[in-house]
């Protein structure tokens, strides 16, 4: 016994279709057709669908609407068109000049305070300032009787107060050598330089042959011999041509020539 099976297709379910559907179908179909109002009736279910577009006129009332309302001027208040024709009205031409009147501004130049002095201080060296005294106290100190007809002794006494300046031999500074070797040049005795070589070049003596105008040698230094117990030098750095006592514990005494 042979059995067949016959085997059908399924076809996937579908929406039903009613009248409403497809008249609903149609008329989204030829809505870009249909003029501003349509009317689409259904029979089958006396349902009746009214379409009515917007009349044309109905944009512009609504804007209309929106649009503010002119204002009447002639409904204004008495009060209102009193003030408005009281107001005064301004006109100027079109080229119109403007002037205005500028103060005078006068410059015074202020006057300065008068100026204060200050006081300078005078700086001196330290040199300057050593000499100062010294010379101050020289120069009154009393000459030695001595000088007085000698004149070694009254050249020199010309340059007391003048500085000590190492390897100096003018008045604008001496050291003890520079110092003789000059007071015996003024005299046309020219001497060495230094005092080593002074003493070589003059004649030892004792102290009590030594007369005023004679020379003093001690190692490193040399000066002019005042009379008793005095001599003018110029002693070292700090100090000037003076007079003072003798203060060599050993001196030399000489004679030049």
């Amino acid at each position: 016994m042979t059995v067949s099976t016959t085997r059908a297709r399924h076809r996937s379910a579908r929406r039903p279709s009613t009248p409403l559907t497809e008249l609903a179908s149609a008329a989204s179909e030829q809505m870009g057709t249909v003029g501003r109002r349509t009317a689409v009736v259904a029979a089958s279910s006396g349902l009746v669908v009214t379409m009515i577009g917007a009349p044309a006129g109905a944009a512009s009332d609504s804007s209309a609407a929106g649009a503010l309302n002119s204002v009447d001027t002639a409904a204004l208040t008495a009060s209102a068109r009193a003030v408005l024709n009281t107001s005064p009205v301004v006109s100027s031409p079109a080229e119109a000049a403007w002037t205005f009147d500028a103060p005078t501004v006068t410059a015074v130049k202020p006057t300065p305070p008068p100026e204060t002095r200050r006081a300078t201080a005078t700086t001196t060296s330290r040199t300057a300032a050593r000499t100062a005294t010294p010379a101050a106290a020289t120069t009154n100190a009393p000459i030695p009787q001595s000088v007085a007809g000698n004149a070694v002794l009254e050249i020199a006494a010309r340059y007391v107060g003048t500085p000590y300046v190492s390897g100096g031999s003018s008045p604008a500074g001496f050291d003890c050598s520079g110092f003789v070797s000059y007071v015996y040049a003024q005299l046309g005795v020219s001497l060495p330089r230094t005092s080593s070589g002074i003493k070589a070049a003059a004649t030892v003596i004792s102290r009590d042959q030594a007369q005023p105008g004679d020379l003093i040698w001690s190692p490193g230094h040399i000066s002019i011999y005042a009379g008793g117990n005095q001599q003018i030098d110029s002693p070292r750095p700090g100090k000037t041509v003076q007079f003072r006592a003798i203060w060599q514990s050993s001196p030399v005494f000489l004679r030049v020539g």
